[in-house]
């Protein structure tokens, strides 16, 4: 594949959707001028509300922890046999993982987002795509093309499930092999509950797994704040329902809109879609002269990634387009 070496070359810069800064610099205005797009961020976000001052002054205590445990174990249907470990992002979970196991040989599928391969080769991993391997990692659904992974797929010793934007997808979780030794899942929650700057993340698995990874996270890794919304956020399931057949809505609605002009939907999440165009720098500076900002790729100069306009940026994309 075009670009294989360049996301599994660990002295590669990690590629993201955001950098705002970046984009004004180029484009100018001001970052409430712009409608970003290059992320997967649900841009209608969970209401926040309940804060206590406590949740600001005080360190997290251990019922804190536990109750958005709890939480996170109704919401996901977490099997008994497996632990939950909440962590500051689902990032900062990423960057200790390889330290589960003895560097070895880790398969990463491409085109997936160069996290992994990142962290990974970062601790002496080597990251290939096929061949015999000590650990695996499976972003289900991928991003950026959505693809959706079989419980077959989990067949290395020390296997990652990666299900940051599985929540669009809920019927689709492989968060019953959590309790496996050797499994680890990973929810994000900043991404459908719309609320990144939280930073709050949850590794899933087996309890020798997940104490490995608490050691290595330290004490209080969740601020008090994250504890409390994350755990109001978990239990009203009403907000997730409404929110997945909005957001399934708005996919569809941008879809429509994207390939009218002239693009070619390959795959995506509800929450984000990956667009086949001729020239992807084009459609971005494109774009961004109106003040939009999307996401492209270093390995593919026609992949275009769209993630959904709030309410008042889907006049401003279509008269852009």
């Amino acid at each position: 594949m075009v670009g294989q070496a360049e996301n599994l070359n660990p002295r590669t810069a990690r590629d993201h959707g955001g950098g705002l800064d970046g984009a004004m610099a180029r484009f100018g205005g001001a970052r409430d001028d712009w409608v970003d797009l290059s992320t997967g961020i649900n841009p209608h976000p969970y209401k926040v509300s309940g804060l206590k001052a406590s949740d600001w002054m005080d360190l997290p205590d251990h019922g804190a922890f536990e109750r958005l445990s709890d939480a996170a174990r109704a919401f996901w249907g977490v099997p008994d046999t497996a632990q939950i470990l909440p962590a500051p992002g689902a990032s900062a979970v990423i960057a200790r993982l390889p330290a589960l196991a003895k560097a070895g040989r880790v398969q990463i599928t491409m085109p997936t987002y160069n996290e992994h391969a990142a962290a990974f080769t970062a601790q002496g991993w080597t990251a290939q795509e096929t061949g015999p391997v000590e650990a695996r990692v499976i972003v289900h659904p991928n991003n950026p093309d959505g693809r959706i992974w079989q419980e077959t797929d989990a067949d290395a010793p020390l296997t990652v499930i990666d299900e940051s934007f599985c929540d669009v997808t809920p019927d689709a979780s492989l968060i019953h092999l959590a309790g496996r030794p050797g499994v680890v899942v990973l929810k994000s929650f900043g991404k459908f509950w719309g609320l990144a700057g939280l930073r709050l993340g949850f590794a899933i698995g087996h309890p020798e797994l997940i104490a490995r990874l608490n050691d290595l996270t330290g004490p209080w890794a969740v601020s008090g704040p994250a504890l409390r919304i994350g755990a109001q956020a978990l239990r009203d399931t009403k907000w997730a329902d409404e929110t997945r057949a909005r957001l399934a809505s708005d996919a569809a609605r941008l879809d429509q809109l994207v390939t009218a002009n002239g693009a070619q939907l390959i795959g995506g999440t509800s929450l984000f879609r990956l667009y086949d165009v001729d020239d992807a720098a084009v459609w971005q500076d494109k774009l961004a002269h109106a003040h939009i900002w999307s996401r492209i790729f270093p390995y593919s100069k026609t992949f275009l990634r769209l993630g959904l306009p709030p309410a008042h940026g889907w006049a401003r994309l279509e008269a852009a387009l």
